[in-house]
């Protein structure tokens, strides 16, 4: 699977954007998906998570009611709207897959990763 991330840009404090990532191959609904953000000198960490078939999704709990995670297993694309953004949301964001049905957490247990949309929120 490969996955290219896009979305990212520039944006103040309280407003939105929608990151997409787009998936190569006839699989993709086979796959859990995840977005984690990084800063620099820091360790990749969690955002939000979504099941093959977006029976169910998991958030970090700062993003919870902000953000929301989404597919489209026909675009082979998932989303995230990410609404109210803060100075504290910028970080590259990457997007991952994981075979199988599992929410996970880590980004260590993902197989596959995107390249990574810059997502800055000035105050």
């Amino acid at each position: 699977v490969q996955l290219q991330a896009s979305g990212g840009g520039l944006v103040q404090a309280g407003g939105s954007l929608r990151l997409s990532c787009a998936a190569s191959g006839r699989t993709f609904s086979s796959y859990s998906m995840g977005w984690f953000r990084q800063t620099p000198g820091k360790e990749r960490k969690f955002v939000a998570a979504i099941t093959p078939r977006a029976i169910y999704t998991y958030y970090t709990d700062s993003v919870k009611g902000r953000f929301t995670i989404s597919r489209d297993n026909d675009e082979n694309t998932v989303y995230l709207q990410m609404n109210n953004l803060k100075p504290e949301d910028t970080a590259v964001y990457y997007c991952a897959a994981d075979f199988g049905a599992t929410l996970k957490f880590i980004a260590g247990e993902y197989d596959y990763w995107g390249q990574g949309t810059l997502v800055t929120v000035s105050s």
